[in-house]
């Protein structure tokens, strides 16, 4: 009788464990045999990059077809748009930077809503933006510039209205209590090719898009965007110590369409998290001075919460709206 009792119990014990292998093996099939990376942005970005250097492990390590397609148009808009219809089963993932934020910040009349339309998955990395200047002027530090600016006409140039970049020299001229004139371009080339003439004082930008003007030694780097000091310009103070309180990290993450399922978000967020830290990935995101930075789904919807407020307050705070 206790024999019996005791196969049993085994017996018993081994379905239940047997049940919870299969409830394992059903949540990992929840997944899409192939899970597509929208990037709304053209190819050769570091959207683009990180998201073919994602693709490429999230494929092994969760066992399905990831793919990369590019979707362009409207400062990241039209790729948005196609995540925020697409079903939230985990099979359509959208990969955005901090445009995700500023566009939302300046721009009204959009097809979805940033904070409903979509599920946060995972961030994956951060970096600094950096400070830089003419050659032609005499700035060496942010206080020499945000002295001349309170006293004379200072130029300072964007890739476009609502960028980071446009953004984040608002904030300066907020916070610092100057008034530095906006001149935007249609993209970076074109205005370090003015500043370089010297038609412009100032820029804000990431490092990778000034990074061939800063090995010709065409402009200069005078401070870093993130409240502490970048470990790849290390000699670069933060603007923080002109600017009490100033900060500004550039950041990368995933999204999917609202109601994606928890388990299914718990287990893109864990893949891709392991996947940020990978050696791999550290080198690509050292190539654009960044460095692997993850958190829980909630924290980062947290985050980007956060990050709208703060675009949106100084959108209104400088009068920034999208005209065109």
């Amino acid at each position: 009788m206790k024999k019996t009792f005791i196969r049993l119990a085994q017996s018993s014990f081994a379905l239940m464990l047997t049940a919870l292998g299969t409830a394992s093996i059903a949540t990992e099939a929840a997944l899409p045999s192939t899970i597509k990376i929208v990037v709304p942005f053209t190819t050769g970005g570091s959207n683009d990059i990180f998201a073919r250097a994602f693709s490429e492990q999230l494929s092994a390590k969760l066992g399905v077809n990831v793919i990369v397609d590019n979707k362009p148009g409207a400062g990241g808009v039209v790729g948005a748009a196609e995540v925020a219809r697409a079903k939230p089963n985990g099979g359509t993932l959208l990969f955005s930077s901090n445009s995700f934020v500023t566009r939302a910040a300046v721009d009204t009349n959009l097809p979805f809503n940033h904070r409903t339309s979509f599920t946060p998955v995972a961030m994956v990395a951060q970096g600094a933006l950096l400070l830089v200047v003419a050659n032609h002027t005499p700035y060496k530090t942010t206080e020499e510039l945000v002295r001349s600016a309170g006293s004379q006409q200072v130029n300072y140039a964007t890739a476009g209205i609502g960028s980071i970049a446009h953004l984040s020299t608002e904030l300066m001229n907020s916070m610092a209590g100057i008034q530095m004139t906006h001149i935007p371009y249609k993209g970076i080339s074109p205005a370090l090719t003015d500043m370089v003439g010297g038609r412009v004082e100032a820029l804000i930008a990431t490092p990778a898009s000034v990074g061939g003007a800063l090995r010709a030694n065409q402009i200069r780097p005078i401070a870093v965007t993130t409240s502490t000091p970048s470990p790849f310009y290390p000699e670069l103070p933060s603007m923080a110590q002109a600017i009490p309180g100033y900060s500004v990290d550039v950041w990368w993450g995933f999204l999917a369409p609202a109601n994606t399922p928890q388990p299914i978000v718990d287990r893109l967020n864990k893949a891709i998290s392991e996947v940020a830290q990978s050696p791999k990935m550290k080198e690509i995101f050292s190539k654009e001075a960044a460095t692997p930075y993850t958190m829980s789904a909630k924290d980062f919807g947290q985050y980007m919460n956060q990050e709208l407020d703060k675009w949106q307050k100084v959108a209104k705070e400088r009068n920034i709206k999208l005209t065109d």
